[in-house]
């Protein structure tokens, strides 16, 4: 099908000639990134002459080595490049009067891993809304600050490049998504992982003010303290500093050597170096984050739309694989020992939720909440001060062979995978049964009616929520707004079961445990991991 776009005309793919499903791929919606732009914030793509096809995916940001292996977050085409900035648009009514809801997909991967291009949207265009996923830089490419890179920049800023182009993207969507049928006056941008981070971080950036009107988030919010671009946070050095000494380890201190390095030499270098965690984190620029996204929403700031926040209950499990979780003391005594240690005046009320009968289930759960469920409870909890509603979810259906015993690769944890980080990404999408639909089995397990069921049920949500700012569909259960008082949430599993007071005491040790740290003048993180680590 050809279409005639702002930025000049396109043919696009019919993926589904039944419900007239068209799917245009690779446009290209910012400036490519590269040679003197490396570094540089996103800008508008120009217009082209002719005809461009656009039935082929855009290659993703350069990824550190290994890790399309990651099941969670796999680069299925396995293109990667520097010049990255594109996105792809499934559209049931590719006219500029339909006006139809638009959701803007952003991935997950830490920031240093996945492609938008690793989504199908076309079930949830027939569900009536069109669906754009996109690509971002990237690790040391989208989120890295030095001194010489502030200098340069007109706001005196640096880092955060992948969030500019997050930025540009919505950018692209309220200029350009009349001609593929969408509204750009009805927006939700919805993500899982660091997608749902990447949301959070959109409602508190200024720069992204009125780009989208609505927002879903999926495991993942930034909640925690952020370091600053040229000022010590805490016990935490400047984002400038940092970078300087990352610049230093790889032999490459000045910015010249550093745009001289290609882009893959640059993701490896880093990568070796074992500081990835430099290249890959927002920064408060007094730019594109004035403040950091805690105060933001604590006092109001924030995008007042509303939202749709929650976990997995098995957040962990997967993630396992990968070395996140902090080490599991082999006895009960050793694991009181370790509560005592990090936790001091607050131990006693820790192993009131997280007992020492089964440390390695107490870490798991501990895990879950302090990462996650304290992250996205907190989001619902702060939008009290704007007047947009906050709905929470709680995924806890388990998909096909999730449940059978599992070990990590490195032997060291045996148990089911249960409902992992991730799992709820295939049911938002109604995807469940296509192939890669459950990512972290090893084996080809089908979907199950269950599944199917609870795909249609949660997708139905997302795409009501879409169109209306509330998640009310015709013979679904009612989904109340999250309260302080009540603690509404939905829980996820067989259908989906409205309940209150989710996982009672869990948020509350959490938040002790916060406030405890942010006392102690402590950067690493308000959650329980950080304190494990820190002693581990």
């Amino acid at each position: 099908m050809q279409l005639m776009t702002p930025q000049g005309k396109l043919i696009g793919s019919a993926v589904d000639s039944a419900q007239n499903i068209v799917r245009f791929a690779g446009i290209p919606y910012a400036v490519p990134p590269v040679g003197s732009r490396r570094w540089k914030s996103a800008e508008p793509s120009a217009r082209w002459g002719g005809v461009r096809e656009a039935t082929y995916f855009g290659p993703a940001s350069i990824h550190p080595p290994g890790s399309d292996s990651q099941g969670l977050y796999r680069n299925l085409l396995g293109l990667q490049s520097e010049d990255c900035l594109y996105l792809n648009v499934w559209t049931p009514e590719p006219q500029a009067e339909a006006k139809l809801p638009v959701m803007v997909w952003i991935h997950g991967g830490s920031l240093t891993g996945g492609t938008g291009s690793a989504y199908d949207g076309t079930a949830l265009a027939k569900k009536g809304v069109v669906v754009v996923t996109i690509n971002y830089r990237l690790g040391i490419l989208g989120y890295f600050a030095h001194p010489e890179l502030s200098a340069e920049s007109p706001h005196s800023a640096s880092g955060n490049y992948g969030t500019s182009d997050q930025i540009q993207a919505l950018h692209w969507v309220r200029e350009n998504i009349s001609a593929y049928g969408g509204d750009p006056d009805n927006v939700t941008i919805f993500g899982e992982s660091a997608g749902s981070l990447s949301v959070n971080h959109l409602m508190a950036s200024p720069r992204a003010n009125g780009l989208f009107h609505r927002a879903i988030g999926q495991s993942g919010g930034n909640f925690f303290p952020m370091p600053h671009l040229k000022e010590a946070c805490r016990d935490e050095p400047s984002a400038e500093e940092r970078g300087h000494k990352l610049a230093s380890a790889i032999g490459k201190p000045s910015l010249e050597e550093l745009r001289e390095m290609t882009a893959v030499e640059l993701t490896e270098q880093v990568w070796k170096s074992g500081m990835i965690p430099y290249g890959s984190m927002a920064v408060v620029d007094g730019w594109i984050f004035p403040e950091t996204v805690r105060d933001a929403f604590a006092n109001g700031r924030q995008a007042d739309v509303p939202v749709i926040v929650g976990y997995t209950s098995d957040e962990g499990s997967g993630l396992a694989d990968y070395g996140v979780l902090p080490p599991i003391p082999e006895t009960p005594q050793q694991y009181e020992d370790r509560v005592a240690a990090c936790y001091g005046e607050l131990a006693n009320a820790y192993l009131e939720i997280y007992p020492a009968n089964s440390p390695q289930e107490s870490v798991f759960s501990a895990y879950r909440d302090g990462m996650f469920g304290w992250q996205m409870e907190t989001w619902a909890k702060q939008m009290k001060t704007v007047t947009s509603k906050a709905y929470l979810y709680y995924f806890s259906h388990v998909p096909p062979g999730a449940d059978q015993m599992r070990t990590t690769p490195d032997g060291s944890i045996i148990r089911p995978l249960g409902a992992f980080h991730a799992a709820d990404i295939a049911y938002g999408f109604n995807n469940v049964g296509q192939p890669g639909w459950n990512p972290a089995t090893n084996d080809d397990f089908s979907a199950t009616e269950a599944d199917r069921v609870l795909a249609d049920t949660m997708s139905n949500y997302w795409v009501a929520f879409a169109k209306n700012g509330d998640p009310k569909v015709a013979g679904q259960p009612m989904w109340p707004a999250y309260t302080d008082a009540d603690r509404h949430y939905m829980e996820l599993n067989a259908g989906a079961s409205p309940r209150r007071d989710l996982l009672p005491g869990a948020w509350d040790i959490q938040q002790r445990s916060a406030e405890q740290q942010a006392l102690e003048g402590q950067f690493g993180g308000f959650d329980s991991v950080a304190l494990w680590a820190r002693l581990g």
